[in-house]
């Protein structure tokens, strides 16, 4: 059987080695730490009445004890429900529901969002969690892991572009999966360290790095939340050597003041995922020596399933990468036949790291698979060399006039504009041409550009049936917690 008891190893073997550093609160915890950590928590949950195939929510921002929790969870074979804290009463009570949690953790401040919840549900102040970690120092109980590799360790509500979010059940066999691919693919060793900010509601904050990096008994340098100043200082002083994030934070990192002087020297590259990065923010990354290596996945499957080698991120900027060792992959049209290379077509994944469905929902899990292939409902296409570009999602292509139009392939070339800093294109109802592009456009401090100059700066760049026929000027795009423009606002 895969070995899954990831602390317990690695208090055996480099017991004296920082596993996380709660920098906010000047705490250290080392590997041998963590483990007695995640059994005095798992010893807590058991007095709770919590066993094996429970599940167990969380309503707080950014705690180490969540971090404790989940492996005292999957130590005890039950399972981790972390809920976006910006959610809607509503919102929040249907996800309390459908995930059927017996006990949910929240934080004092928050508790407010929970009166909408059934009055039978065990509620918990999250700050208990940090009574159980130092409480009794001599606590020497240990629980013997329970579950196997189809046993759900994380239920991650995804937003849903329709109806209610869907629940997307991890096991640990796809969270060892995602580990071995992310070691393989950015080399991952015990000597790596890396600043965790990203929510631990999302895929992003648990498995790009997080837990990959407690299999390999690396460091994690935990934050509460994004502070791009504190980040850039937290680079410099721990010597972090892998830096994660989406684009952006990463671009609010860039525009910070110190970007240009903290000695980032130590890292080997940034890994960006969540949606592509503006070629021209990779490239005042690279001038700072700080490579950029895209990467591409989702929550229902990887998430790391692309990933671009640094010595390729000026070769091929741009692009994803190629896919992960344990990846599959296949580029289909609409009758399911796969594509030339050059051609666009929708990404279909397959692997170990894949999800099974999603939680209680056979009618959304079966249309997300065909003939075992996870649709991921995004457009892609290859080159010669088998490097990947994400050309949009299928479901935000529009046709002008009997074409196909890519709203990235747009938004790549005004991205490259000197004056623009954020775009975001979309089609819009048409009378004479169907649909028709329409540009939202966020302009560089200082900045001035009007709809003709754009036009005619496409115009060389773009066949005529792409450039937007529509442009529209907005102080900032509205995004989603992890920094992902919400597309369907601006529709609105």
């Amino acid at each position: 059987m895969i070995e899954f008891d990831w602390l317990s190893r690695w208090s055996l073997y480099t017991p004296k080695a920082v596993a996380f550093n709660d920098i906010e609160n000047e705490r250290i915890y080392t590997y041998e730490e963590s483990f007695r950590a995640s059994n005095k928590i798992a010893s807590y949950l058991k007095a709770q009445g919590i066993v094996e195939g429970d599940k167990v929510a969380v309503l707080s921002q950014n705690k180490i004890e969540t971090v404790f929790l989940f492996f005292a969870l999957q130590r005890i074979g039950a399972v981790l429900v972390p809920i976006n804290f910006r959610l809607a009463e509503d919102e929040i009570k249907y996800i309390v529901k459908d995930s059927e949690a017996k006990l949910i953790f929240f934080e004092e401040e928050l508790l407010s969002k929970l009166n909408k919840t059934n009055d039978r549900l065990k509620k918990v102040s999250i700050e208990r969690l940090e009574e159980q970690v130092y409480a009794s120092a001599d606590f020497d109980e240990v629980f013997e892991f329970v579950g196997d590799e189809q046993s759900a360790c994380q239920i991650l509500y995804t937003s849903g572009t329709t109806g209610f979010p869907k629940g997307v059940l991890i096991t640990n066999k796809i969270l060892f999966w995602n580990s071995v691919n992310t070691a393989l693919s950015l080399n991952l060793t015990g000597k790596d360290s890396m600043v965790s900010f990203l929510p631990l509601f999302h895929t992003g904050g648990w498995n790009v790095l997080l837990t990959p990096f407690v299999h390999r008994g690396a460091r994690t340098v935990f934050l509460s939340k994004f502070d791009a100043q504190k980040v850039l200082q937290v680079c410099e002083e721990e010597k972090i050597t892998i830096l994660f994030g989406v684009p952006t934070t990463l671009g609010i990192m860039a525009k910070d003041a110190s970007f240009e002087t903290r000695d980032l020297s130590s890292l080997r590259f940034a890994v960006v995922g969540g949606e592509p990065m503006s070629l021209s923010m990779i490239k005042t990354w690279h001038d700072r020596n700080v490579y950029i290596r895209q990467g591409f996945g989702l929550t229902e499957c990887g998430p790391n399933c692309f990933s671009l080698s640094d010595t390729d991120a000026e070769k091929k900027i741009g692009s994803i990468g190629r896919p992960n060792f344990y990846v599959k992959t296949k580029i289909v049209d609409k009758e399911n036949n796969e594509v030339p290379v050059g051609s666009v077509g929708e990404l279909l994944l397959k692997g170990p790291m894949c999800m099974q469905g999603y939680w209680k929902n056979e009618k959304a899990s079966s249309k997300a698979f065909h003939d075992g292939w996870l649709r991921t409902g995004d457009l892609v296409k290859k080159d010669d060399d088998e490097y990947y570009y994400v050309v949009g999602r299928k479901k935000e292509m529009y046709i002008t006039g009997g074409e196909n139009v890519y709203p990235a392939e747009v938004e790549k070339v005004l991205g490259l504009h000197p004056a623009i800093d954020e775009v975001a294109v979309l089609g819009v109802k048409d009378d004479t041409w169907g649909e028709s592009g329409k540009a939202f456009i966020v302009l560089k401090d200082g900045a001035q550009l009007d709809e003709m100059s754009i036009s005619k700066y496409c115009s060389d760049k773009l066949a005529k049936f792409k450039i937007p026929k529509h442009i529209t000027f907005m102080q900032e795009l509205p995004k989603s917690d992890t920094g992902k423009i919400l597309k369907k606002q601006l529709q609105i």
